[in-house]
């Protein structure tokens, strides 16, 4: 995996917990801060996956009952 070296700015607060938090598991601010980037990198991509629905249409097609009532999401049916 390549690494891009970056700067960023931050509460001092914040800062300080994560410093903390380094210190209390053994480990470097910037070796806790990969982590955190990693974790929450991977719940953006997460969040990003196409979802599957399931409907069903009374024995016709869900796609035929839209067109059939475009308006019906506007109203929150």
């Amino acid at each position: 995996m390549k690494e891009q070296r970056t700067t960023v700015t931050a509460a001092l607060d914040d800062l300080e917990t994560l410093r903390g938090e380094a210190r209390r598991r053994g480990v470097s601010l910037a070796q806790l801060m990969r982590e955190t980037l990693a974790e929450k990198a991977a719940e953006l991509r997460a969040g990003r996956r196409p979802r599957v629905g399931v409907g069903r249409g009374g024995g016709r097609s869900v796609a035929q009952e839209s067109v059939e009532d475009e308006d019906a999401p506007a109203r929150g049916d």
